[in-house]
């Protein structure tokens, strides 16, 4: 029992001071002993007895005060062993001594740290064991301190652990990475230890290779614990967060079992361990923490330390064992107590059953009581006076800043005496003035000198106040030796109070020898001072025989001065009147700026009310102004949806309309869709302003709604094929408008609002409405060359509209996708939009050329003559120039379907194709009336190459692209047997026979389609002109399979498109 080993109140009534101060010296003595024996620099493990006495220290003393006043003073930086086994105790010392010894350890925490970083640049053989071991020791002090319930030696309940976490998720997360870190110390040093170990030549039987082993023990019995801690704190976190948030963490966890299982299965196998610790196996497989059941498979390792002693071998340099009972002065008592335990062991305890041990112990424990009380009373006595010293301090030093404001106040009044000294040099001419000035002088001089003695009387008071202040610190300093030697905490508290007091005392010496210091310095000024009244008297005698010349002069002087004072009382006079009269200047001023001040406060009071006003007027006019765009928006939308409810309203049926009223009202809604962009960011520039929005939503609803009813109308007389692509075009139209008008209802949709989808559906009513107007027979031979010109300039100008449009579907794809989609998405419309540059550049070599023959083939013609002249021509470039424009639109709808990823890749590669068919068409036309050596028709050859090659950058970069987009799956016939391989055999080449019939019969319709379409564009009798040299056909005779004339004639007539087939034909 702990009781035992404290000793009796009776034998330590009879210790003297002396015996306490003996004591005290044998235990620092056994101290420095164990400390120096157990950190040496032989390469061999530190003895456990050793070791043990210096936990059994701390204990003694309840901290590692002693430990450290040695230990800092062993050579560390000298030898790396001798550091690797100060390391190996200073962990010793935390996990088994004194509570109070981490508090200890952590003051010298620097000490620690810089033994690592200066063992860890020099290339030792323990160099890195040292660095490692000391990163160890400062990461398990951090833990410990910031978690004081965890103890050092890492021996807590789950519930304290509990306790520690707490219930706020972030600590128990926070607290895991501490302990993973803690861990990761812990398992980097032992796998550094061993790895050393398999690569030298010491084994575990060696003392070389003990001496890196022993501290292993330590990291054995922390990692079996930190391991427990890990797992109960992970399966907490799994319980509170998502699995996929806590994989980082598994994933370390993992590593970390790996490596301590590892290492645990080595030491193991060791012989050294064999004996000293008994280490516990880990589960073959880490926890499963997405299972919370595993929990209750999870055993807790223990590491087991067999009970045996390390044989004691006596040495000659060992000191004799520590007594735990002083039993020097009674020795009678101490021979019987065997007597008695031989007499109990052989006939039971006497009297009753009750032993003279159990009244010895109560006794010890009353004495304990007293002891305790004793303590308290001397712990309080020590207290007060540390209180009556702490106020003596206090009134010293306001005492010594007294004395300093004096000092600075005589340095002052000297500095200003000096001053005083040179203005009498530079008035010796005046006798009267220097004479004043002496006896100021030896008035001030006296004045100085009482200040001086007050000052050394001051001195001498505060010298006999320290004298009596040291002898009451003697006085303390023995008390507090007495109570010392009775208690440990005492002892503490004494030399805290020596140290302030030699603190007090070296402070005030301090201040004693700056005084002394100041007052030399002021005797030295008095004596400079004296000498300088010296010299002044010496000038006053040598002025003396000047003052009779001086009298006489000063009469002079004395009436003139009479005079000066005379006018300058006047002055004064006249002064005083006009400082008067300015003061009341000032004061009426000063009423007249607070006067200013009110106004301007109530103007400013007036003018933040105005403000607020106009902001709600402002936001009321906002207000107001949006109420009146949603009821115009809301009109619109009722009158667009009245003109969609007639598309399938049986009475309009019989309603039908012409397609050049379709044409006039589709260029009139798109006239008033850019009125309505217009409108719309003006009102976004100013929202206060909706006026011009309002008109233009009003026309666009009433014109929208004419061509959609309109369009419908003309769709019943229209084909069929027409007629489905130009009603799905009105309500393709309706849903576009409707969809803006919806976005204008709301503020958040107002900013994103665009008319760009209702204007390509407008113009695509407007082109089926320009292929149903009749071929050939609406224009006049006259109006050729007017219209030349128009389908050259509309068919830039398509050509400048789908570089837009690629642009926009250029940063809408950015936005939308991202990844191989945007990478093939920005290849296809790169390649695209170089096609539609390289075709811009062809159109204007083409119109360079065309102003080239007519200027040289017209004569004295007009170019509309010469256009009319040469009608057929003239025919074949504007079929040409619009069968190019028509190539640009559809791609542009081709490559955006493909964006969205609504259209196919192969409809691209026909565009593609079809507009270098159009671009040959166009250059044919242009090179049958060109001259062969124009430099322009070169040009043109040239632009058309660059055409061609765009064309096939475009099919390229789309195959490119669905090949990268295209999911191929691996053919894996592993698992098929011979007959399910026969089977997919005949199933494949049915597929095969399938496909080569449709691509037969698609082959087939695309040679009628294209009759038909050479058919449809050949050029009618009545259009023949008869300047050309051609004779008229009849209208019914079909044309020549060999026709003598070239084959850019046989293309699209005039004022029409080619007749392509619906997509819908070839699904």
């Amino acid at each position: 029992m702990n009781s035992i080993r404290q000793v009796p109140s009776r034998v330590k009534t009879k210790r003297t001071e002396t015996n306490l101060g003996a004591e005290r010296e044998h235990f620092d003595k056994q101290q420095l002993s164990s400390i120096s024996k157990a950190i040496n620099s032989n390469e061999a493990p530190v003895k456990e007895k050793h070791a043990r006495r210096i936990i059994l220290g701390t204990h003694r003393e309840k901290g590692a005060f002693t430990f450290w006043s040695y230990a800092l003073g062993l050579p560390l930086s000298s030898n790396s062993i001798l550091s690797w086994k100060f390391c190996h105790v200073v962990h010793k010392v935390l996990r088994d001594g004194h509570h109070n010894s981490l508090q200890d350890c952590m003051r010298h925490h620097s000490n620690i740290v810089e033994t690592g970083q200066l063992w860890g640049n020099l290339h030792d053989r323990y160099g890195q064991l040292v660095a490692l071991y000391a990163k160890l020791l400062c990461t398990k002090m951090e833990f410990h301190v910031k978690h004081s319930e965890i103890r050092a030696n890492l021996e807590v309940t789950d519930e304290v652990l509990e306790r520690v976490a707490g219930t706020d998720i972030n600590n128990v997360f926070q607290l895991t990475v501490e302990v993973f870190d803690y861990l990761d110390t812990e398992l980097r040093l032992a796998e550094t230890v061993i790895r050393q170990l398999n690569t030298s030549i010491a084994i575990s039987t060696l003392t070389s290779g003990q001496c890196r082993l022993s501290p292993l023990i330590q990291v054995i019995q922390d990692c079996s614990h930190l391991y427990h801690f890990t797992v109960k704190l992970l399966f907490k976190l799994h319980a509170c967060l998502p699995a996929d948030t806590l994989q980082g963490h598994r994933d370390r966890f993992h590593d970390q079992f790996h490596s301590l299982k590892t290492f645990f299965n080595k030491a193991r196998d060791m012989m050294y361990f064999k004996r000293l610790i008994q280490i516990p196996k880990l589960p073959e497989s880490p926890p499963n923490f997405l299972h919370a059941a595993s929990l209750a498979k999870h055993a807790r390792p223990v590491v087991v330390i067999p009970d045996e002693d390390e044989p004691e071998q006596v040495d000659d340099d060992d000191d004799d064992p520590e007594p735990l009972i002083n039993v020097s002065d009674v020795t009678v008592p101490s021979m019987a107590v065997p007597q008695f335990d031989i007499f109990d062991q052989t006939f039971g305890p006497a009297n009753g059953g009750f032993d003279d041990r159990d009244i010895q112990i109560e006794n010890l424990k009353r004495d304990l009581e007293l002891l305790r009380t004793d303590l308290e009373r001397v712990k309080g006595e020590a207290q007060r006076y540390i209180t009556q010293l702490k106020s003596q301090i206090n009134s010293l030093e306001a005492e010594l800043e007294e004395q300093r404001v004096q000092k600075q106040r005589a340095l002052v009044e000297n500095e200003q005496l000096r001053m005083e000294l040179e203005a009498t040099r530079r008035r010796n001419a005046e006798h009267e003035s220097v004479q004043a000035t002496f006896g100021e002088a030896e008035t001030r001089a006296q004045a100085t000198e009482q200040r001086y003695n007050k000052l050394k009387e001051k001195h001498t008071e505060l010298v006999s106040s320290h004298a009596e202040l040291l002898r009451k610190s003697a006085d303390t300093v023995k008390m507090l030796s007495a109570t010392q030697q009775t208690q440990e905490e005492v002892e503490r508290t004494k030399q805290q109070l020596a140290f302030e007091v030699d603190r007090i005392k070296q402070d005030a010496d301090m201040k004693l020898e700056e005084q002394k210091f100041e007052m030399e310095k002021l005797k030295r000024e008095f004596e400079e001072k004296k000498a300088e009244v010296e010299r002044v008297k010496g000038t006053l005698q040598s002025n003396e025989k000047v003052g009779e010349q001086q009298t006489r002069s000063m009469s002079a002087l004395q009436a003139e001065k009479e005079r000066l004072m005379h006018s300058v009382s006047e002055k004064e006079a006249a002064l005083s009147a006009l400082r008067h009269a300015a003061q009341l200047q000032q004061s009426s001023l000063q009423q007249e700026r607070e006067r200013s001040t009110r106004e301007l406060g109530e103007l400013q009071g007036r003018l933040q009310e105005k403000s607020s006003r106009e902001e709600q007027l402002q936001q009321k006019l906002l207000e107001e102004q949006f109420s009146l765009l949603q009821g115009t928006v809301s009109e619109a939308e009722s009158i667009i949806q009245d003109a969609v409810a007639k598309l399938d309203d049986p009475l309009h049926i019989r309603c039908t309309s012409s397609p050049d009223y379709l044409v006039s009202r589709a260029d009139a809604t798109l006239g008033s869709i850019d009125k309505v962009k217009r409108g719309h960011s003006d009102y976004l520039t100013n929202m206060g302003d909706v006026g011009g929005l309002l008109r233009a939503l009003t026309q666009f609803s009433h014109l929208a709604a004419d061509t959609i009813i309109n369009g419908s109308a003309t769709a019943h007389m229209a084909p069929t094929d027409h007629a489905d692509r130009l009603t799905e075009n009105c309500r393709g139209c309706a849903t576009q408008s409707l969809q803006f008008l919806k976005d204008l209802k709301s503020k958040a949709s107002l900013q994103r609002a665009d008319t760009a989808s209702i204007r390509i559906v407008v113009q695509k009513i407007l082109r089926l409405g320009e292929e149903l107007r009749p071929k050939g027979v609406d224009v006049r031979q006259d109006e050729l060359g007017d219209l030349v010109d128009k389908e050259m300039a509309a068919t830039s100008a398509a050509i400048e509209e789908a570089v837009r449009r690629i642009d926009e579907m250029m940063n809408q794809a950015r936005k939308d996708t991202s990844g191989v989609k945007l990478e093939v998405n920005e290849r296809i419309l790169y390649s695209c939009t170089d096609l539609m540059k390289a075709i811009h550049l062809l159109v204007l070599t083409s119109t360079d050329l065309q102003k080239e023959i007519v200027e040289g083939g017209r004569g004295a013609a007009t170019i509309k003559e010469f256009y009319a002249r040469n009608s057929r021509w003239t025919e074949g470039l504007i079929s040409a120039s619009k069968a190019v424009g028509w190539g640009a639109t559809q791609m542009v709808e081709s490559a955006d379907k493909v964006v969205l990823h609504t259209g196919k890749y192969e409809e691209l590669i026909v565009c593609s194709h079809e507009i270098a068919a159009s671009t040959a068409q166009l250059v044919a036309s242009s090179k049958v009336k060109a001259n062969r050596n124009s430099t322009k028709l070169t040009a043109l050859q040239h632009a058309s190459r660059r055409v061609n090659e765009m064309a096939a950058n475009v099919v390229a970069s789309t195959k490119t692209g669905q090949e990268n987009l295209e999911d191929k799956d691996t053919m894996d016939f592993s698992g098929m047997s011979l007959i399910k391989l026969k089977m997919e055999e005949m199933e494949s080449q049915v597929k095969v026979l399938e496909l080569e019939n449709q691509l037969g019969n698609e082959r087939l319709r695309l040679g009628e389609l294209r009759k038909k379409h050479y058919d449809i564009a050949g050029v009618p009798a009545a259009g023949l002109s008869e300047g050309n040299g051609l004779a008229p056909s009849s209208a019914s005779e079909p044309s020549s399979p060999k026709p003598s004339k070239p084959s850019i004639l046989r293309k699209p007539a005039l004022a029409q498109k080619p007749n392509l087939p619906p997509k819908n034909m070839f699904r």
